[in-house]
């Protein structure tokens, strides 16, 4: 990974190069990386754990996923390529014509440094079964390659440890432990003979894993893959809206087929270890049943590959949204004028962007080693991504009336309710972590964000027009600055 994080320096030559990969992957690179970055941790050692317990219903948390990134590629690639910005926030400023949007990079920092934290959690888990090594120590060897290699060639390293990571899990979880596993457990015969009619039929009931639960993942997750910066900073990587679009819709099929497979290995680990403990084991536990040494140590390696991409992926997000939106944002308190992404000296650009990298991968890196509850801080996470952020960006593409009032109004009211909410079910469940992990609090964030989205836009004035004409030029594909970014708002809006 480090080899390739260096090669991957020698493409970097500006901010764009650094963020964005230059904004040139064709096909191959692009639906490699994109996979990459979505299948994590949850969907590779999680999936395989859900189709443990609940058999090929659960494929469905994977399926969510991909059905996310087909809707983003079909529906919203194509225009997102063409803005030409480097965050969400940048879009939503460019959209509505004001500043005040860019406090949703407050909240999308937030949201992809506890990505980068519970995916290096989870590798350091892998770790820690290979070399003993205590929980502390696990995390740091990880996050030390990830942080390196990141902060080495940025996007362009990422890039290309992303290509490699893909190749090592395809192969470790399509032409090793899926046959592997499903030959010993005798296939489906076999499977059904040691887990008995009952479980039997249970684990091969496409909705055993319950229509609430199989809801709530396309809310959270779909959603989220709409709206994440950090598969947003992939689609602006790509060469051309059609890249962005085919390429993308591509990843997607191949991550349904990887959310099959991991739950037909889980579903083989059933019958074979009927007495496995806990569900995450169950990866590294049918890899070392079903494999020879040798190739479960490649098997090991591709759930240590899925991680290791989406950590990266949420670090090179989230300190891109810290140098491009919280620290502006931050500077404007003060009273200071912000420089943007692309001024002054290239080197010098890169430089920070490295220093940004380096910084965010520390502080992760050391949250990582002292949190222990990831299941909840990844919920809280994820809930006030969809719930405060989603109507306001989806609604910015697809409705003309919409303004910044109401997305700044739909914003505060999302995340307040959808907090509070967390809040109020906690307090009746008579536990807090309980009101976490509802499933309520996401509904009741997206209902009353997207009420007041609606009613303030309607209440107030519309976007000015010269506003509106620079979106749909940019939208269009037919303006570009000579950065690349978003230029200075124009004045008195």
């Amino acid at each position: 990974m480090l080899a390739f994080g260096f090669w991957g320096k020698s493409r970097t030559k500006n901010s764009s190069d650094f963020l964005v990969a230059g904004r040139r992957l064709g096909p191959g690179f692009y639906t490699g990386t994109m996979a990459a970055v979505v299948l994590g941790g949850a969907s590779t050692v999680g999936g395989v754990g859900l189709g443990y317990k609940y058999g090929i219903s659960g494929m469905w948390l994977v399926v969510a996923i991909a059905v996310g990134l087909i809707l983003l590629s079909l529906f919203f690639a194509g225009p997102i390529q063409r803005l030409k910005v480097y965050t969400v926030a940048q879009m939503l400023q460019l959209r509505y014509g004001i500043n005040g949007t860019s406090a949703s990079g407050v909240v999308m920092a937030l949201y992809t440094l506890m990505l980068m934290v519970t995916s290096t959690i989870a590798y350091s888990t892998i770790f820690n079964v290979l070399f003993g090594t205590p929980r502390w120590a696990s995390i740091a060897i990880g996050a030390a390659i990830v942080i390196l290699y990141s902060s080495i060639g940025g996007m362009w390293s990422i890039t290309l440890t992303d290509m490699v990571q893909f190749i090592i899990k395809t192969i470790g979880v399509f032409f090793l432990l899926l046959p592997f596993a499903w030959t010993q457990a005798g296939g489906y015969d076999g499977i059904m003979q040691r887990l008995g009619d009952t479980v039997g039929a249970s684990h091969f009931d496409l909705f055993a894993i319950g229509g609430q639960t199989i809801i709530t993942y396309f809310v959270i997750y779909t959603f989220g893959m709409l709206i994440g910066q950090d598969i947003w900073q992939r689609v602006f990587t790509a060469r051309s809206p059609q890249v962005a679009r085919w390429g993308g819709t591509a990843a997607g099929i191949y991550c349904v087929l990887y959310g099959i497979a991991g739950a037909l290995i889980g579903t083989a680990a059933a019958a074979l270890l009927p007495h496995e403990a806990a569900k995450d084991d169950v990866y590294a536990a049918i890899a070392e049943h079903a494999l020879p040494i040798g190739l479960s140590g490649i098997v090991l390696a591709a759930a240590v590959a899925a991680m290791m991409s989406t950590a990266s992926g949420a670090l090179i997000a989230c300190a891109t949204v810290a140098r491009a939106d919280v620290t502006p944002l931050v500077l404007r308190m003060f009273g200071r004028t912000p420089t943007r992404i692309g001024e002054g000296n290239p080197e010098h650009d890169v430089r920070e962007n490295r220093i940004f990298v380096i910084v965010l991968g520390i502080v992760g890196t050391l949250i990582a080693m002292v949190l222990t509850d990831v299941v909840a801080a990844l919920t809280v996470a994820y809930d006030i991504l969809v719930g405060g952020l989603l109507v306001s960006i989806l609604g910015g593409l697809i409705w003309k009336r919409a303004n910044g009032a109401g997305a700044i109004a739909s914003m505060i009211v999302g995340t307040v309710v959808t907090l509070g909410s967390m809040v109020v079910y906690g307090v009746i469940a008579g536990d807090a972590l309980s009101g976490v992990l509802a499933n309520e609090p996401i509904y009741w964030g997206l209902l009353s964000s997207l009420v007041v989205y609606i009613v303030v836009s309607l209440a107030t004035k519309p976007t000015p027009a010269d506003v509106v004409q620079r979106w749909n030029d940019r939208k269009a594909g037919r303006f570009t600055d000579a950065t690349g970014v978003v230029a200075a708002t124009p004045a008195g809006h």
